[in-house]
């Protein structure tokens, strides 16, 4: 058949036939039955399948320029077997028929007047480099992998900033937070354990809180506690302490019944110490809802004993005297049931100061006696009760009088003497710890008393017969918390004080009798015996706490400026 008619065979994947093609001169054999022709499955047809080489690239034998090369063993398939000059006659007139989208053109056998890149050239493969080339890039491979777990293993995460994790309340965070101190006053009471300071210079405090009452009950201790070792109870107005030197450094919880003895009012500065302190642990409690506060932070989540918590930050009451700065308002640590578990943040002097709150460590706890003793239930007088008050004057003028022994933690004083209902005057010496080597001397009668300083010498009670600077003196009205204490014990004689001004506080016991606490008008509380009898007097003082007279009554010796009974003239028979 002639080659016009005839079409030219072409492998799998080589560029459509031209019109130009048709007159092409037939190649002198089949390149599918050539032995340089590679067969349907080997590399070399997969290369010629994908368009590496076109059948028009193949210099043939009736093209006057071509020159077979014979294929080297072993490295036919790399490179083209033939190489070829520029085509002439009818091949240099056939049109350039550009490949198929998505196929790469054929490349060019050899640059035009350059070498012949028909791989006689090229050098031997040199196995051995690329064994080298593994083992090196396995060795960086491995050394890579050893200083990434050494990086791992040494890395220690920064402490994270506050601002980059704090974020406005959600409207749940911001209601618990509203609610914590009226959760806190609703439970009453809870365990606290304080850090006061850092370091050396530390002071630890443990005991408890009583927000109802209110009432602190701490132990103080730490390398910096100092002279305020000892025990402490704090109501809002006053702070009781009770100095313990020889104590253990390490604090542990207070008695739960306190010591009667040694206590007195502590004057300190607020703002720092012990007086922050008590301010901050009552502040936590509160009867209302506190408002919004829009400053606050939510900064992450954490657990304390067990209970998921979530730390907040925003201001205290108690607190925020110490700066505005949102890096100084405390952190709150707070569950799901607005409870707070610990804070932590600064006092208003600048010292920082950590709560823990243990919330199941709830005990009934008992101010001492200068804060009002064991708590009762107050009610109305018993029938029993109130014809016993009523009856009082009678009973005290019927008494004559009582050996009388004064406490004032108040001025930090004690005093004994003695009081005459029936001649109405009072007689007793007051020493103050801070004044030990004298005394003062005073007698009193209703609405006057006078003074007198005398040196320390003797018994403490006061001398008999009362020296002549006394009885002369001029007495004046009754002005600090003991003096009024017994211008009150004097008054008692007056007048019968209704029943529906008083009520009954507690029952108690004191000098081996049990008596009633009656509380009058909520500033005088007589402790009555079954009897009838007064044991105990006491005056509330404008701090809230609560001076002490103690009586024991019975004869009395005749006391200066008391009243002589006037003898009623014999009836003559």
């Amino acid at each position: 058949m002639p080659a016009a008619s005839e079409p030219t065979a072409r492998p799998t994947g080589s560029r459509p036939a031209s019109p130009a093609d048709a007159t092409a001169p037939e190649p002198a054999a089949d390149l599918g039955d050539s032995p340089s022709a590679p067969n349907d499955n080997s590399p070399r047809s997969r290369r010629w399948r994908r368009g590496a080489v076109h059948a028009t690239d193949i210099p043939t034998a009736t093209d006057p320029g071509a020159t077979a090369l014979p294929r080297e063993p072993g490295r036919g398939h790399h490179r083209a077997a033939t190489t070829a000059s520029r085509p002439v006659g009818d091949a240099a007139r056939r049109p350039r028929v550009d490949p198929p989208v998505g196929r790469r053109p054929a490349a060019p056998v050899g640059p035009p007047g350059g070498p012949e890149l028909d791989g006689t050239d090229d050098p031997p493969e040199q196995p051995t480099h690329r064994r080298a080339a593994l083992v090196a890039l396995a060795a960086a491979a491995t050394a890579s992998a050893a200083a990434l777990v050494a990086g791992l293993l040494s890395w220690s995460p920064e402490p994270a900033d506050p601002a980059e994790t704090a974020r406005p309340l959600t409207a749940a965070e911001a209601e618990r937070l509203a609610a914590l101190r009226v959760t806190n006053q609703r439970d009453v009471r809870a365990g606290v354990r304080v850090t006061l300071g850092a370091g050396g210079g530390r002071t630890e405090l443990v005991g408890w809180v009583d927000w109802a009452r209110p009432l602190v009950y701490l132990d103080v201790g730490g390398p910096g506690a100092g002279a305020e070792r000892g025990l402490v109870q704090g109501t809002a107005s006053a702070l009781l302490v009770r100095p313990d030197p020889a104590a253990t450094p390490t604090p542990a919880p207070p008695p739960l019944v306190p010591p009667d003895d040694r206590w007195r009012l502590r004057e300190l500065p607020a703002g720092r110490g012990l007086p922050a302190v008590r301010d901050l642990l009552l502040g936590l409690g509160t009867a209302r809802v506190d408002p919004p506060r829009p400053e606050a932070r939510w900064l992450r989540r954490e657990t304390v004993d067990g209970v998921p918590v979530d730390v907040l930050q925003a201001p205290l009451p108690a607190l925020e005297s110490a700066g505005s700065a949102p890096d100084r308002r405390p952190r709150l640590w707070v569950d799901r049931d607005a409870r707070l578990h610990r804070l932590a943040g600064w006092l208003p002097d600048g010292t920082p100061v950590t709560v823990e709150l243990a919330r199941s460590d709830r005990p009934t706890l008992r101010p001492v006696d200068a804060l009002g003793g064991r708590p009762g239930l107050p009610r109305a007088l018993s029938d029993a009760e109130a014809d016993r008050l009523a009856r009082l004057p009678a009973r005290l003028r019927a008494a004559g009088g009582a050996t009388l022994t004064v406490t004032a933690p108040s001025a930090d004083l004690r005093g004994s003497g003695w009081v005459s209902w029936a001649g109405s005057a009072a007689y007793l010496s007051i020493v103050a710890a801070d004044d030990a080597g004298r005394r003062t001397l005073v007698r009193a009668r209703p609405g006057s008393v006078a003074r007198l300083v005398v040196p320390a010498e003797g018994a403490a009670a006061p001398p008999l017969p009362a020296p002549a600077g006394l009885v002369r003196a001029v007495g004046r009205p009754p002005g600090d918390d003991v003096e009024r204490l017994v211008d009150a014990a004097l008054r008692g004689t007056a007048s019968a004080v209704p029943a529906a001004a008083a009520v009954r506080i507690r029952d108690d016991r004191v000098a081996d009798r049990t008596v009633d606490v009656i509380e009058v008008r909520g500033r005088l509380r007589w402790w009555i015996d079954r009897s009838g009898l007064p044991r105990r007097l006491e005056l509330r003082t404008a701090r809230g706490v609560w001076v002490q007279l103690d009586l024991a009554p019975g004869r009395v010796p005749v006391l200066p400026g008391a009243e002589r009974p006037v003898r009623k003239p014999a009836k003559r028979r």
